[in-house]
């Protein structure tokens, strides 16, 4: 009894004992798992304090100009390619869009209400010296339809310049004036521009001769698909640029010209910290032509491309989804001497891979006509290889881009529906030629009374060219192809929308 008496007595002894020894143990193991990691080199620094740019700015600042263009008194209608008036998407599309900027008293917005005609006014630019005899390099939209363009120098020299030549395309144009012994800028490489590098902007925004501003390189190879600049490859940045920076130069921390300042990306009409310059390898490329000739040539494949959706690339045979995706191929071009067929998705040019399709234009445009180039493609799920030798870019060959065509025919009376509920009627003669469209060739949409085709974007005074590859000139043509389809199948329909063409694809299954 008197030992039964004892035992609970001892037990939280014996407890606190072995929670002694634990913690010990314990502090012993933290102390070795510590030591061990203190003998570790810790990591090394991967960004070492911040630049200092005041050496590069008095190096280089001397080369870097005003450009002011005086514009006319007359009138200057905008045009658009195809002959169309510029349309700018619409707040659901993109809140955000692009802008070209000005100075103070400058040229108002393509596209913008009052961007159809330019008053007699001075709008206000940069520009930068590329040799020292003279010549300057700006944006083609400081000084397009200018009557006087005036040059001001960092020492207050002023001089009228000489248009040598311009290229909307690239948005580039080449000045000269009457000068020697000039300070110049030294031409980098864009090409080896990587995202998250250092870049400096001198520029004169709001007037403000020699303002520098700097960032970081935030991403290479931009699209742009909100104005004419398809062939342009942009760099994108953090760099302030505002109203007068056009034409500016965009340096790296050697001093040396990498882009042209050329448009920022705002909904706000200022600086939003998104920002944009042409390489300086595109502009040089331009500026060697202008030199020569007066305007820029760019190699064409002759090929409408469309970017290719999860959809697209599953019914295509494509696995990873990269690529540029045929949707038309036009009469007796490259492409189509080629053996390129719509519904290609083409993946490399000369070895260089085409992630999207917006990689594409920029290196085809970059090479000469005449140029023999070795394009990869996948086709029904196969790859392949063809040779085409590219011809001179036609201006008129237009991206697969949608537009509204307010004036696309409206139809009265309608053939019977196909299974996915597309209601066709055939084009006289009169509509082909309206839409541009050869004898045979397209199916009109009368109306859309299936859910998918409503869904997948279809609707009336659409034009269907094809169905996958297969042309169609009839709604009977239309509706014989559409009922070979097995229930719930995926079909890609090619459509004529506003002069433009692209495939849709409409999915039953995703009702």
């Amino acid at each position: 009894m008197s030992v039964n008496l004892r035992t609970p007595m001892l037990r939280p002894a014996l407890l606190s004992a072995a929670l002694a020894l634990a913690i010990s143990g314990g502090v012993g193991w933290y102390s070795s798992a510590q030591a061990q990691a203190q003998s570790v080199a810790p990591a090394p620094e991967l960004v070492v304090g911040l630049p200092d740019f005041t050496r590069l700015v008095e190096q280089v600042g001397p080369a870097v100009v005003s450009v002011e263009a005086e514009v006319g008194g007359k009138p200057r209608t905008a045009t658009a390619q195809r002959g169309q008036q510029p349309q700018m998407p619409n707040e659901e599309q993109i809140p955000e869009f692009f802008r070209r900027f000005f100075g103070p008293d400058g040229m108002p917005m393509p596209g913008a209400p009052d961007g159809g005609s330019r008053p007699r006014g001075v709008s206000q630019g940069t520009g930068f010296i590329i040799s020292a005899d003279g010549y300057v390099l700006t944006n083609h939209h400081v000084i397009d339809g200018a009557d006087t363009v005036r040059i001001k120098l960092s020492d207050r020299r002023e001089f009228t310049a000489k248009v040598v030549g311009s290229d909307e395309q690239s948005d580039v144009a080449l000045l000269k004036i009457a000068a020697t012994g000039l300070p110049m800028l030294r031409i980098g490489d864009s090409k080896s521009l990587k995202s998250g590098q250092w870049v400096v902007a001198i520029g004169s925004p709001f007037g403000l001769d020699h303002s520098v501003t700097a960032g970081i390189v935030s991403a290479v190879g931009r699209a742009n698909p909100y104005a004419n600049q398809r062939y342009v490859p942009f760099i994108q940045t953090d760099v302030a640029i505002n109203r007068g920076n056009s034409g500016g130069p965009l340096l790296d921390t050697r001093g040396q010209v990498v882009g042209i300042n050329s448009q920022i990306f705002s909904n706000s009409g200022g600086y939003m910290g998104v920002s944009f310059a042409i390489p300086i390898d595109v502009a040089m490329n331009a500026v060697q032509q202008l030199k020569a000739t007066g305007k820029v040539t760019r190699g064409q494949l002759g090929v409408v491309i469309q970017p290719m959706d999860r959809e697209q690339a599953k019914l295509l045979g494509i696995a990873d989804g990269n690529g540029a995706l045929v949707a038309d191929v036009q009469p007796n071009s490259p492409a189509s001497r080629a053996g390129i067929l719509r519904q290609d998705v083409i993946r490399s040019i000369n070895g260089q891979s085409i992630h999207e399709s917006s990689d594409l234009p920029p290196i085809v445009g970059a090479m000469a006509p005449g140029a023999k180039v070795t394009v990869e493609l996948i086709r029904d799920g196969k790859p392949r290889t063809v040779t085409a030798t590219l011809n001179a870019l036609d201006e008129r060959v237009a991206s697969a881009d949608q537009g509204d065509d307010q004036d696309a025919p409206r139809p009265a009376a309608a053939a019977q529906a196909n299974a996915l509920g597309i209601v066709g009627e055939d084009l006289d003669a009169q509509q082909r030629s309206r839409l541009g469209l050869q004898a045979g060739e397209g199916v009109l949409i009368a109306r859309v009374e299936g859910m998918a085709a409503r869904e997948a974007g279809l609707r009336p005074g659409d034009v269907v060219l094809a169905v996958g590859r297969n042309d169609v000139g009839s709604a009977n043509a239309l509706n014989g192809q559409l009922r070979g389809l097995k229930p719930g199948q995926a079909v890609m329909l090619l459509i004529r929308r506003g002069g433009g063409t692209q495939y849709i694809t409409v999915d039953p299954a995703g009702e």
